[in-house]
């Protein structure tokens, strides 16, 4: 019911200013986000990795509007892998990026401007002994992001994809990318889509998602397995059996501070877990469909209010 409100919500900066100004707004943030900076991300990222987990870092930020914004986030990626590399980080953390604040959605040339972006990003990375994943934004941007994947994998194979499994398009997609090498993140999608290019009701997209699932364990590629669905964790890790893949083979990837006890029991269990940790000040739309996503986000969210309506 709140999920369509809260994603209008979400480009909404008359809705961006009331909720920041919220005084119980900032400890529920923090729930979900590691910081608002890279260094108080970094505590995140080394309590994680030094208990056995593996990371993907996001410095959030998205719907760049100017080539400015753009290069300050192709920047403080640079300065994100650096520090990685310096703290011999890299065999443990990746980087996942957004290329709509890359400059992707610029009307001259974002195309171009978010390919050269990334690509110095890519290459930091693979200096770094590392790897960056495309994050997947809404459907406008999918024929964009696969163009820029594939023009990085040229000299990056090891740049991951993100598929979103509502997409009506998404098994085609997966087909394509389940090749050897390929790193692919399934998602079942996160952004308020149409009727005619996605699916509407949980249940289609339920199935939509072990079917796209299904072809990337039979195929050659290492599929990312992003989810906090119990019933699709077990679907993965039956297709896992079926196909015959060892873990390290597959991995399963989570957000930070959502079921945090289930990462731990998978990790424990000898499966590859990877937590998605964002950080930075522009953590609005971010949090926003963290929300939308669960109804238990939205409820822990709301309970917060209560105290404050109390004073």
């Amino acid at each position: 019911m709140f999920g369509p409100v809260l994603l209008a919500a979400s480009r909404s900066d008359r809705m961006r200013r009331v909720v920041a100004a919220a005084p119980v707004t900032r400890p529920v943030v923090n729930r979900f986000v590691a910081g608002d900076a890279l260094h108080p991300a970094l505590d995140t990222v080394r309590a994680l990795t030094a208990s056995g987990l593996e990371v993907t870092l996001d410095h959030l930020g998205e719907d760049v509007t100017d080539r400015a914004t753009a290069t300050a986030t192709r920047d403080a990626y640079l300065r994100l892998l650096e520090t990685l590399r310096d703290e011999r980080l890299g065999d443990r953390a990746e980087v996942s990026v957004k290329l709509s604040a890359f400059g992707q959605a610029l009307p001259d040339g974002g195309h171009d401007i978010a390919l050269e972006n990334v690509r110095a990003v890519a290459e930091l990375a693979s200096g770094s002994g590392t790897t960056v994943t495309l994050d997947m934004e809404d459907h406008t941007t999918v024929d964009s992001t696969l163009a820029i994947l594939a023009e990085l994998r040229k000299e990056h194979p090891g740049t991951g994809a993100v598929l979103q499994s509502y997409l009506f398009r998404t098994e085609e997609d997966a087909r394509a990318l389940a090749v050897a090498g390929s790193r692919v993140r399934l998602v079942k999608g996160a952004y308020k889509e149409p009727a005619r290019v996605a699916f509407q009701s949980k249940r289609d997209v339920d199935k939509a998602y072990v079917r796209a699932l299904r072809t990337l364990f039979a195929g050659d590629g290492y599929p990312m397995v992003g989810s906090h669905d119990p019933r699709m964790i077990a679907i993965a890790q039956e297709f896992a059996a079926r196909y015959g893949r060892a873990p390290g083979t597959y991995e399963f990837q989570m957000l930070y501070g959502i079921r945090t006890a289930e990462q731990r029991r998978l990790a424990d269990e000898g499966e590859r877990m990877r937590i998605y940790v964002p950080y930075g000040a522009d953590w609005y739309g971010y949090f926003m469909r963290r929300l939308a996503e669960r109804p238990a986000n939205l409820a822990f969210f709301l309970r917060s209010f209560a105290p404050a309506a109390g004073r």
